[in-house]
């Protein structure tokens, strides 16, 4: 039984974006703002092409991928820190609450101060309904705060720049789909703060309750009677259409576990790396986490770090390129109390 938890009230809502017809699935991490669209994702789709590679038109997004390079946009649900144990404030320094001041990719770029972002559309005080990709699915709470009317998109970012209090917070919603896809996402309906009208930024926090992990995403709207358009993605400058492709294009790969053998103390594991994507990449990087208190003692064919039970795992020298349809295999052994857990390992390509 999810938990929800939340400050706003409920209203009448934009018909459009309610979503009828979804048939929710526990929610449980990778993943950012799909509606309304944050920078990483709405560049991202502003990027696509039938070759796969990412090729901006949007001139915020060129900047971005300027400063920052393709891969934070093949990798556009990975703004996170995972030391960030939900802080905000004191945490994040002032101008890079775009970026979340990220370590594992370069997202900077995306804390320019510009006007030209892709705008999603909207109506000061509607209930419209939010939606947050799963790349990986996690348990945990997300929070929603908008910028005060004094903010101005050509200026970087402060925390100042903020209402103090979330306009709204919701626990463990439902989602829709199975993890690594665009057409995966947790949904949930709120009402929007009233009162507001012009350009603003709503700043969405993901912190997940199983580990310290959280993410960090800036969605640029503007309140002008919208139902959820988007406008500044691809060629042109018209509304994009609202619907999902099935398949993910570009760089995507995806990772499978099995276990080898287990014994009293431990177990043999192995992770086979497929390139599920249209174009060849250069690298990669696993993603798990444990359930049971378990411990990477050796690994082979990679390079791991932990973090409590946090597990990422990096490709070798030698078996980071991988062709479309190619793929690789590390493994590894493991010390534990008891039998093995089950893991979900999720992939990013670098």
């Amino acid at each position: 039984m999810v938990r929800l938890r939340r400050r706003t009230a409920c209203a009448v809502g934009l018909a459009a974006l309610l979503g009828l017809g979804l048939s929710p699935a526990p929610a449980s991490a990778h993943g950012a703002m799909m509606m309304a669209g944050s920078r990483t994702y709405l560049c991202w789709k502003d990027g696509l092409s039938p070759t796969g590679e990412i090729k901006p038109n949007n001139p915020a997004c060129k900047a971005a991928v300027a400063q920052s390079g393709t891969t934070s946009l093949y990798n556009w649900f990975a703004v996170l820190r995972s030391d960030g144990a939900g802080r905000t404030r004191g945490f994040i320094p002032d101008g890079k609450l775009c970026s979340g001041d990220a370590k594992v990719y370069d997202f900077g770029g995306y804390d320019l101060a510009r006007d030209d972002w892709p705008l999603t559309h909207l109506t000061s005080g509607k209930e419209i309904q939010f939606r947050y990709n799963k790349w990986a699915a996690h348990p945990g709470s997300f929070r929603l705060y908008i910028t005060k009317d004094s903010w101005s998109p050509t200026r970087a970012l402060t925390w100042n720049d903020l209402e103090e209090q979330p306009f709204d917070t919701v626990t463990d919603p439902p989602s829709v789909g199975s993890p690594g896809n665009e057409a995966s996402y947790y949904y949930w309906n709120a009402q929007l703060p009233s009162g507001k009208s012009g350009r603003h930024l709503i700043y969405s926090v993901w912190q997940r309750s199983d580990s310290a992990e959280t993410f960090y995403n800036c969605s640029d709207v503007v309140f002008d009677g919208g139902n959820g358009e988007v406008t500044g993605v691809g060629p042109g400058t018209g509304p994009t259409p609202t619907t999902t492709p099935t398949q993910q294009p570009g760089a995507v790969c995806r990772a499978e576990q099995r276990t080898i053998s287990s014994w009293n103390g431990g177990h043999q594991g192995e992770v086979k790396v497929t390139n599920t994507g249209t174009v060849p990449f250069g690298g990669w990087a696993v993603h798990w986490t444990f359930a049971g208190g378990e411990t990477v003692d050796t690994l082979w064919s990679g390079t791991h770090t932990q973090t409590g039970a946090d597990v990422e795992v990096k490709n070798a020298t030698w078996n980071g390129a991988l062709p479309v349809g190619g793929s690789t295999t590390f493994g590894y052994v493991v010390r534990s109390s008891g039998a093995a857990s089950e893991i979900t390992p999720h992939c990013m390509t670098s």
